[in-house]
């Protein structure tokens, strides 16, 4: 079954916030962009709208979409990503789940060990293939 989910590429000043999981959550450890799983009937924006309040405490304008992945993880998981870009939000950026948030330049992305999923779009932004 392929599971739906958003993330956000928050840009401000030619970075991109990048957010660590805690050692509890499911693959610990590990970087990725914020955002979270599409609910039934929901529409992937006013997803993203929710997940980015949830865990950044933002009001968040959910730019174009940049790109979408499939990818299937060998434990049998496949997720659909699609990726958008918020250059603007409202409230104070907090750090309400994650143990760690990170804004980054696109050229530091692959020092950061990330998810399986989102490593060719960590790649393309780091060599500007995609460009914010």
């Amino acid at each position: 079954m392929m599971k739906h989910v958003v993330a956000a590429l928050i840009v401000k000043d030619g970075r991109i916030l990048i957010c660590q999981r805690t050692r509890h959550q499911t693959m610990p450890m590990k970087w990725e962009f914020p955002g979270g799983k599409v609910e039934a009937g929901e529409q992937p924006r006013d997803a993203l709208r929710r997940e980015l309040e949830e865990e950044l405490g933002i009001e968040a304008e959910i730019g174009e979409e940049l790109t979408s992945i499939r990818h299937q993880y060998s434990g049998g998981g496949a997720v659909e990503l699609r990726f958008y870009v918020v250059r603007q939000y409202g409230g104070e950026l907090q750090n309400r789940i994650f143990r760690e948030v990170q804004w980054t330049k696109p050229s530091e992305l692959p020092r950061f060990d990330f998810l399986e999923a989102d490593l060719k779009l960590v790649s393309d932004l780091a060599v500007g293939k995609i460009k914010l």
